[in-house]
């Protein structure tokens, strides 16, 4: 009896030491996916628009991000064809290494000539980095179990915040200076640095897959059918709603207010990104602590903190600069916490045999919420003022809270 129960602690402590040994891993894969997409969605902005390309024109850029968005359609060949750790490692790899290899030819290309081609390679990039991005999240589920969910998220949107703050900041300024061949060719080569780590664990340990549990090409679809699974949808709509709105406007509240490009730069793209990947950091620890449930309720209260803020300043005719970064703070560090409840919520939410499907269809949940969200709030703001959006912002706000009351008592 008793070498059965040490049998099992044994295997409790191997389960809860095998995510820390992986963390700086999955850091590397998730800022190698971030870095050179942010980068290309605002130096191509920025060139296209120094070329003289139309609004209209350059607003079709978007479009480069429908591999993220139309990911869950190929998540579950993934899924079917991944059964083993061996097996994660060569798609990882793979995938990274075809990454590498459209940025590295987007880079020999010349922007004033071979524009459009370069947009499609960089499209093409995306579709590699999409399938790489479906492989590393299921390897972290079967990875990580229990409390350890929550660490290995803190290193996704660590590794996201970290990526926008680099790739699209530091990297223009170093663009100008060595120019669009150097930049890209120095990208490709650090994305396929960022498998070293991988390259080392030849064979990562995870929980065993039978031949039993493949994923179908209907796993996405059946998804929606499970048992309870709206409620958890519903909170995937909500969570983000209240902030993407407040986000999607702060650059053009900054610009009404006064302030120069270079002063938001700093405001938001700087000191907010900063702040949101010091929060996702602690949020992890935090929720492995006290647990997803009270960590939800917790982040829910101060986002509407956060909102009721904003409300406030809105009603004063000139905020001051420290008010606006205060504001700016809370506001990133509410997204950066809540990315960490909605990863690790969502994790806990994925099939056997299908993490990466299920999973990667949450997440795409998320995104086309953001996306109808930031559409919406523009028209908001423009009908009703600020006011009127931060308004919306804040009773959104207080929806999601009585939500999780309501529907995660338990």
């Amino acid at each position: 009896m008793q070498l059965g129960t040490q049998t099992k602690i044994n295997h409790i402590i191997k389960e809860e030491g095998r995510g820390g040994i992986g963390l700086p891993m999955f850091f590397c894969l998730y800022i190698a996916q971030s870095i050179p997409s942010s980068f290309f969605a605002t130096a191509l902005q920025v060139m296209m628009r120094e070329a003289h390309y139309s609004l209209a024109t350059i607003g079709l850029l978007q479009l480069v991000k429908l591999p993220w968005v139309l990911k869950f359609l190929w998540s579950p060949v993934v899924d079917r064809h991944c059964l083993t750790g061996r097996d994660f490692r060569r798609c990882i790899i793979g995938s990274e290494c075809v990454y590498a290899l459209f940025i590295v030819l987007a880079g020999l290309l010349d922007v004033g000539t071979n524009l459009y081609l370069i947009i499609a390679l960089v499209c093409l990039s995306l579709v590699a980095s999409a399938t790489q991005d479906i492989a590393t999240d299921a390897l972290a589920i079967l990875m990580h179990g229990g409390k350890d969910k929550s660490m290995v998220n803190s290193m996704q949107s660590m590794g996201s915040f970290g990526g926008a703050l680099i790739g699209s900041g530091l990297l223009l300024l170093i663009l100008h200076a060595f120019g669009w061949r150097t930049v890209t060719l120095c990208l490709g080569a650090f994305v396929l640095l960022m498998l070293v780590p991988l390259m080392m664990r030849r064979d990562p340990e995870i929980v065993a897959k039978t031949v039993k549990e493949r994923a179908k090409w209907t796993d996405f679809a059946s998804f929606f059918a499970q048992h309870g699974i709206w409620r958890q949808i519903g909170f995937l709509l909500l969570y983000y709603a209240s902030m993407i709105g407040i986000l999607s406007m702060m650059r053009p509240w900054l610009v009404d207010l006064g302030y120069t490009m270079k002063e938001i730069g700093v405001m938001s793209g700087i000191v907010g990104t900063s702040a949101a990947f010091c929060a996702s950091f602690g949020a992890g620890f935090l929720v492995r602590r006290i647990g997803i449930r009270s960590s939800r309720l917790l982040f829910a209260t101060f986002i509407l903190l956060t909102t009721l803020y904003f409300l406030t300043i809105s009603y004063v005719s000139q905020p001051s600069a420290w008010l606006l970064y205060l504001g700016i703070v809370m506001m990133w560090s509410s997204y950066g916490m809540a990315t960490i409840v909605v990863y690790t919520s969502a994790m806990e939410c994925v099939r056997k045999g299908r993490e990466g499907t299920d999973f990667t269809i949450q997440t795409v949940l998320t995104h086309l919420s953001g996306i109808l969200i930031a559409s919406l709030s523009g028209s908001v703001a423009d009908h009703f003022g600020y006011h009127g959006l931060f308004l919306t912002e804040t009773i959104i706000a207080v929806v999601s809270l009585l939500y999780i009351l309501v529907f995660f008592r338990k």
